[in-house]
């Protein structure tokens, strides 16, 4: 089975909070085997450019994301990729009871991709689900940097889950 290596983004808000995505996060599109985005994209250009710049992508849309976006993508995504089972979802609700909530709510997948927090998360449930948030790229809000993720599936397993903090936007 073949390793697929994916970058993990969410709440690009663009061009709201920022003018585009880092370059650094550009690079790691432009070489990743798959791209995905848990929402709140804000204008649809970043997914025409998104689509067009990754090999592959899967997304899902956000509170924050109007008609056109939502005409395009889907509440909830869901793939499987170098064996391993995901969804992509914008909001999961409060972070007290997410495990079991989402435990019960996705028991048919082996990693929920998420955003909306804008604060990176990385746990695994008493069920094995692993919860990811990638944190943002664009906005930080109260966490020291924005981040995204990178991740491998490879033979039904998830590895080189690293969190990358962007420098600041100058």
């Amino acid at each position: 089975m073949t390793a697929v290596r994916m970058v993990i983004m969410a709440d690009t808000h663009l061009p709201k909070r920022a003018r585009d995505l880092p370059p650094q996060l550009w690079a790691a599109v432009e070489s990743a085997d798959v791209v995905l985005h848990a929402g709140d994209w804000v204008d649809v250009s970043l997914l025409d450019v998104l689509e067009a710049r990754s090999t592959r992508l899967v997304a899902c849309w956000g509170n924050n994301d109007g008609r056109a976006l939502r005409d395009r993508l889907p509440e909830v995504a869901r793939v499987e990729l170098g064996g391993v089972r995901f969804a992509v979802v914008h909001e999961t609700g409060d972070a007290k009871g997410r495990e079991a909530r989402c435990s019960a709510a996705y028991d048919d997948v082996d990693v929920l991709v998420f955003g909306h927090s804008h604060i990176p998360w990385d746990t695994v449930t008493a069920t094995g689900l692993r919860l990811l948030n990638p944190g943002s790229p664009t906005d930080r809000r109260r966490q020291p940097a924005c981040t995204y993720l990178t991740a491998t599936a490879v033979e039904g397993a998830l590895t080189d889950v690293v969190l990358h903090r962007l420098p600041p936007r100058s």
